[in-house]
């Protein structure tokens, strides 16, 4: 089943307001209320909407897609299907795109955590999403006391060969992560488990209405279920930006080491074990982490420098001698591909993308550092 969280809440959307309304902290309460905060309404005139487009090109597109219909990489889901946008509160989106989703591609895009947007940013992409789409309506079905522990064997019948365990993050959207959790409400659950997300993509990828497959007290107990998986502290916008990653420093990892020999697949890719090993050897060699900076700052491979997709400037410092140069991301090559194109555009001869990407090297047990 691709139940239909998985189609739409890895959002790299925002929230719309006043230009100069400060940064939106979400509660916990907030969060788990029963009602949904009313829409905002955007204006096909709105400059925000252009503004939007142009940032989205750069940022979201990668992933979700030019037209935001999602599934071009790691399952980015749809951002304009209907009974998303009919369903998702702006709330909802700001925080989705300024804190990211942890442990996956979705990286946090907010200034505040080391992203590229501020808050004006942010809204311009929503605004103009939210221009392809119709607006937020209200959404049907309070939902009643559910049970978690009744609700547990449905969701492993129904559920969790897609999305995982509350531990395992499965194919599609991780059910248990926590700044989604935080900022998802009950109502905003329930509607999407009953209505599913017809139009969301490829038909694997697409969630039919469960409403009529499940009883309302079924729906009533997943929500129960996937509530009960909340943090107890829920993620919050403000407070001091991370320290930036450095601009200048070591870029070469064993510069006096031997150069690795790489045997690639489709002349791109080299496997995550193979570039290990060579770490291991002391062997010459450059990685690039292709993220958001605020991925990087939030736990990157050692010795590894942040080249985002987005901003390359700093490719102008790497060595063009012939040392191996490898990029990573999470997508995991949609990212890191970016910016292998520009170097080989630029004449550098030995690059290659890390195959598997920087989660399956978490994965392996290999090691990953913050930047503080």
């Amino acid at each position: 089943m691709r139940f239909a969280l998985a189609c739409t809440l890895l959002v790299c959307a925002a929230a719309c307001g006043q230009k100069d309304a400060p940064p939106l902290p979400v509660s916990h309460d907030a969060a788990v209320g029963r009602s949904e905060p009313p829409p905002v309404t955007i204006d096909a005139g709105d400059p925000r909407v252009a503004q939007g487009a142009e940032l989205y090109g750069k940022l979201c597109a990668l992933c979700h897609g030019p037209e935001a219909k999602g599934y071009i990489a790691d399952n980015a889901p749809s951002l304009v299907s209907e009974q998303f946008l009919k369903s998702a509160s702006d709330d909802f989106l700001v925080m989705g795109i300024a804190l990211g989703r942890p442990g996956t591609a979705m990286a946090a895009y907010s200034k505040d955590k080391g992203g590229p947007l501020d808050m004006a940013g942010i809204r311009a992409i929503v605004a103009w999403l939210r221009s392809r789409g119709p607006a937020r309506g209200p959404v049907a079905g309070t939902p009643g006391r559910g049970d978690a522990a009744r609700a547990a064997p449905v969701y492993a019948e129904k559920c969790a060969s897609c999305h995982g365990t509350r531990e395992q993050r499965g194919a599609a959207v991780h059910l248990a992560n926590p700044v989604f959790l935080s900022t998802s409400t009950d109502a905003f659950l329930r509607h999407a488990i009953a209505e599913g997300r017809p139009g969301a993509g490829a038909p694997p990828l697409q969630m039919v209405p469960w409403k009529e497959q499940l009883t309302a007290e079924q729906i009533d107990d997943l929500v129960a279920l996937l509530r009960s998986w909340a943090p107890a502290n829920a993620p919050t916008m403000g407070g001091p930006p991370p320290k930036e990653p450095p601009k200048t420093g070591p870029v070469v990892i064993n510069p006096k080491g031997s150069a690795p020999k790489f045997t690639l697949r489709e002349d791109r890719f080299v496997p995550v074990d193979d570039v290990k090993a060579a770490v291991d050897r002391k062997q010459r060699i450059v990685v690039v982490d292709a993220r958001p900076a605020s991925d990087w700052i939030r736990g990157h491979i050692p010795g590894s420098i942040s080249i985002p997709y987005h901003q390359m400037d700093r490719i102008k410092d790497l060595p063009n001698d012939g040392t191996w140069i490898i990029t990573y991301c999470a997508c995991p090559h949609h990212a890191s591909g970016i910016v292998l194109d520009e170097l080989r555009k630029r004449g550098f001869t030995h690059t290659a993308i890390l195959d598997e990407g920087v989660l399956v090297w978490q994965k392996r047990g290999y090691p990953v550092e913050e930047w503080k």
